[in-house]
């Protein structure tokens, strides 16, 4: 019987739980609005809210509170000038919940995540057209360097001939000598019938 527990446990040990938990909260404050289950969504919908809580009070004590959760100094910087600051007419529902349907799979019911009065979808579209325009321009750079590259490539290739030139000298060199080596032995072959002549006047 699970009398008094309304903690969700999410199927996972404690460990791996806080861990979760504070991974999700970390991003929601990074991005101001992600895609999850609805359970997750619901059980780090608390911790989010008492970060912002923490940087409202804006004390030492309260950076402290809230660097047990954030690591990133950039991130708990923008959690105690930025996000908090925003939040001071607001007391509490400082998160939205939007549910979006099963998930192809698992069929796990999903939902938005996101800080409310923050423009999370003017965001999200603003990063989507980022990446699109990251997307567009990498083709135009590759087709960009791909002349570059090959422009490189000829330097690289043009010594090689100068190679083959050198070993058909050598080659031509070898040649001449042999034809030399050839030369040679036909010397003694004209001198013979001379000494055969001298022969044929002594007798």
């Amino acid at each position: 019987m699970r009398h008094l527990k309304r903690k969700r446990n999410l199927g996972i040990s404690p460990s791996h739980r806080s861990s979760l938990l504070t991974n999700l909260a970390v991003s929601i404050l990074d991005k101001e609005r992600i895609i999850t289950t609805v359970a997750k969504a619901k059980e780090v919908r608390g911790l989010v809210e008492r970060l912002i809580t923490y940087g409202k009070r804006g004390d030492l004590h309260a950076i402290r509170l809230a660097a047990r959760y954030i690591s990133d100094k950039t991130l708990l910087h923008k959690l105690f000038t930025d996000i908090a600051p925003s939040f001071k007419e607001r007391e509490g529902g400082y998160t939205r919940i939007i549910k979006l349907g099963e998930r192809k799979g698992d069929n796990a019911p999903t939902a938005f995540i996101e800080l409310t009065g923050r423009q999370g979808q003017e965001l999200a579209r603003q990063r989507k057209k980022k990446r699109k325009q990251g997307d567009a321009a990498t083709p135009a750079s590759k087709e960009a360097a791909s002349p570059a590259e090959t422009e490189k490539s000829a330097p690289v290739k043009a010594p090689k001939p100068k190679k083959e030139k050198t070993k058909e000298k050598d080659s031509s060199e070898k040649s001449g000598a042999v034809e030399q080596k050839e030369a040679t032995p036909e010397t003694p072959k004209e001198k013979k019938p001379a000494v055969k002549k001298k022969k044929a006047d002594k007798e």
